[in-house]
């Protein structure tokens, strides 16, 4: 039975990058996304037409069970080796007066509540196997509140912390979870690529892209995300940040 690596946000970014990047060392990538039945079966069929293995699941994870009966399904391919928890909170930029409670409740119920709604049920079997890994993409504002900002900055900085209590007392238990920080633009058309629309996106391409490597490139960070993910015990990595080599770390940054 092949190990499996659960990633919850699968798009044609970073989550499909991971999910090929596992493929390719023999795991059975479960690719899991909210909407978009044919654009997750494409990120399937790439991964089965390189000779991996993978599925594809549909999940609407602020539902209630959704994540949790995701998981049971899953572990029925068969035992949960790493999960990317790759879901956005990003509501837009909006000003205090703009942000609705519900708006703001949202960036919670998916960067936090979501997150803890996954450790509480894949750390427990992970444990009893011996170990396993939880990889959490997080972003900027998980260390940076800007203006505007206030649903996600306070979500991702929740989950930071979140992180760190799920560390501090899983990971003598055999638990490695990573907070990655994603200091920067990524070239993917799943998440940013919708955001700035077609043209912007294309413009940012042709500034920043290519040979210039100043956008984050999905498939380099699945490559540190799958080195996270089989580092050795006495030298787990608890945070990252990755940025483009030309962009300005966000403590050089002001903020606003």
């Amino acid at each position: 039975m092949k190990k499996v690596c659960l990633i919850i946000g699968a798009g044609a970014g970073i989550g499909g990058s991971v999910g090929s990047r596992f493929a390719r060392e023999g795991y059975h990538a479960a690719l899991c996304r909210r909407s978009d039945a044919s654009g997750l079966q494409t990120l399937v069929d790439g991964i089965e037409s390189e000779g991996g293995s993978a599925s594809g699941h549909l999940l609407n994870a602020v539902e209630d069970d959704a994540l949790e009966n995701l998981i049971t399904a899953v572990e029925e391919i068969g035992p949960i080796h790493t999960v990317l928890f790759n879901l956005g909170a990003q509501i837009g930029n909006r000003s205090l007066e703009a942000t609705t409670l519900k708006n703001f409740e949202l960036g919670w119920r998916m960067a936090c509540l979501a997150l803890f709604r996954v450790a509480k049920v894949v750390i427990p079997a992970m444990e009893c196997r011996g170990g396993g890994t939880l990889l959490v993409t997080s972003a900027t504002a998980a260390v940076r509140g800007n203006a505007g900002q206030h649903s996600h900055a306070a979500a991702m900085g929740g989950r930071r912390m979140l992180c760190q209590t799920l560390n501090a007392e899983y990971a003598s238990r055999g638990i490695h979870v990573a907070h990655v920080i994603i200091d920067g633009a990524v070239d993917a058309p799943d998440t940013l690529g919708k955001m700035l629309g077609d043209e912007q996106f294309a413009a940012l391409r042709q500034a920043r892209g290519g040979d210039k490597d100043g956008l984050l490139l999905p498939e380099k960070i699945a490559e540190t995300y799958f080195h996270l993910a089989h580092q050795h015990r006495s030298a787990w990595t608890h945070e990252a940040d990755l940025r483009a080599h030309s962009d300005l770390a966000w403590w050089n940054h002001e903020s606003g």
